[in-house]
């Protein structure tokens, strides 16, 4: 076998991988490394189980349901919310369907935005689990936000096949903690890939912001999906 032909198939080889990456990218949900650690990395039901978790935002949206996952890993848990009756619905629901008792879970009403209560609110996680492997995760509303939330936030559900189901986004959060990544990146196209032209192609992104911009406000304005319009053209594209 000739030199020229062994290096052909090489360059055969490496071009048929940049497809393959690049088709399973186009699929993709969350960033490389990420995708990475879900398939070889270290799974949540192995790492988690020891720690306890301390949830502001537990009392809805992706809080909520990060909650109700981390409860069937036996992951002790701190809810954390200003709605003291929605925290006590979702302690219920823990108790009911996930791997915990009583006193693995402990019900602190809190608002971050009054910066004087933290130090007592964390005493308090202090004294009731000890000085240990204590993870606190602060799930916020964003504009990536959840289909109930967006419904919330506009008054009109519409289409929201386009969106991430949040128990997909709280996996992929799942996956992220118990390989103890840094960052991650969750989302569907084209949000993904507008991440990645922002981080590597800057001026690329910023005129990509600046195009969509103006649509989304619009939408915003008339009550309607921010970003339905330009999502079913990316749909039909990839269907």
């Amino acid at each position: 076998m000739s030199w020229a032909l062994v290096l052909w198939l090489l360059e055969l080889c490496a071009l048929l991988l940049a497809l393959l990456l690049l088709l399973r990218f186009l699929r993709a949900d969350c960033d490389l490394t990420l995708m990475w650690a879900e398939w070889q990395g270290r799974r949540p039901e192995w790492e988690l189980t020891d720690m306890v978790v301390w949830v502001t935002g537990a009392s809805s949206g992706i809080g909520e349901e990060l909650v109700y996952q981390l409860s069937k890993l036996g992951v002790s848990l701190v809810l954390s919310a200003r709605r003291v009756h929605e925290l006590e619905r979702v302690k219920r629901r823990c108790l009911e369907n996930g791997n915990l008792k009583e006193k693995d879970i402990l019900v602190l009403p809190l608002d971050l935005t009054d910066r004087n209560s933290h130090e007592v609110a964390t005493k308090t996680v202090l004294q009731e689990f000890g000085f240990g492997n204590i993870v606190e995760f602060i799930t916020l509303l964003v504009p990536l936000g959840t289909p109930n939330e967006h419904e919330e936030m506009v008054g009109n559900e519409g289409d929201q096949s386009h969106k991430m189901a949040t128990s997909r986004c709280v996996q992929l959060m799942l996956i992220s903690m118990a390989n103890d990544l840094k960052e991650v990146w969750i989302g569907d196209h084209p949000y993904l890939l507008a991440a990645y032209i922002c981080q590597y192609m800057p001026t690329f992104g910023w005129w990509l912001v600046k195009k969509f911009s103006k649509r989304r406000i619009e939408n915003f304005k008339k009550g309607v999906d921010a970003d339905s319009s330009y999502f079913k053209v990316w749909k039909r594209k990839h269907d």
